[in-house]
């Protein structure tokens, strides 16, 4: 008989009273996570990671004290002092600047969405899960925002690559892998190959790893969109 896959062992940071109950209410009934502690602010936040040591933790971005980017900080700490955790950060509107800040110095074990996915939590079950393997997870929504912006710039490294290259960046940059791009895509695993080894090059990404590629592609990718 196959074994049942563990629950994920969550810590929710959000400051919001009616946010923060209500989402633990939702991930009750969801077998796949388990909430291990809710808190308000961040310093309450890095004592659980600290002692708990969660699987993942869920946050807001905006906290005391100024409610501006504390998210953003405290997702960075976290996956710098604690790399075993991973971090999805939560946002109440689509952000490009907010997206490349938090992943500029890595996509690995970090996640930005939208709190709109809250009620769908297929998503964000697959987000947590994606940054507990060390992956990323981009809302989507952010991503289109990306896409729009990056279509208004003409000085965009981007607007070289072909539509379909385009497309299977949009898909890195959502954190599936090669297999996934695929499937969503209907295409074989080799098509999505010779895609990203074409685009890598329009986007003068050196072979210094696969996976270093994809980390400076996908913020090739973010860095177009925030431009103004």
């Amino acid at each position: 008989m196959a074994r049942a896959q563990a629950a994920l062992r969550v810590v929710f940071a959000e400051d919001n009273y009616l946010m923060r109950e209500g989402t633990a209410a939702l991930f009750a009934e969801v077998a796949e996570i388990t909430l291990v502690r809710l808190v308000e602010e961040p310093g309450a936040l890095i004592a659980a990671v600290a002692e708990l040591a969660p699987d993942a933790v869920l946050t807001d971005i905006r906290m005391p004290p100024t409610y501006t980017v504390e998210g953003i900080t405290v997702a960075k700490r976290i996956r710098a002092e604690y790399p075993g955790t991973g971090v999805v950060v939560l946002s109440q509107y689509v952000e490009p600047d907010y997206a490349y800040e938090l992943l500029a110095d890595g996509v690995a074990g970090l996640g930005y969405l939208l709190k709109e996915r809250v009620a769908q939590l297929d998503e964000i079950v697959r987000a947590l899960q994606d940054v507990c393997r060390g992956g990323s997870a981009l809302d989507p929504k952010v991503v289109e925002g990306l896409l729009a912006r990056r279509s208004a710039d003409a000085t965009s490294p981007l607007n070289g690559l072909t539509g379909r290259e385009l497309e299977v960046l949009e898909q890195m940059a959502t954190g599936r892998s090669n297999a996934a791009i695929a499937r969503r895509m209907y295409l074989s695993e080799r098509a999505v190959e010779k895609h990203i080894s074409s685009l890598f090059q329009k986007l003068n990404l050196l072979p210094e790893g696969d996976v270093n590629r994809r980390v400076a592609a996908v913020l090739a990718f973010l860095k177009a969109g925030t431009a103004t």
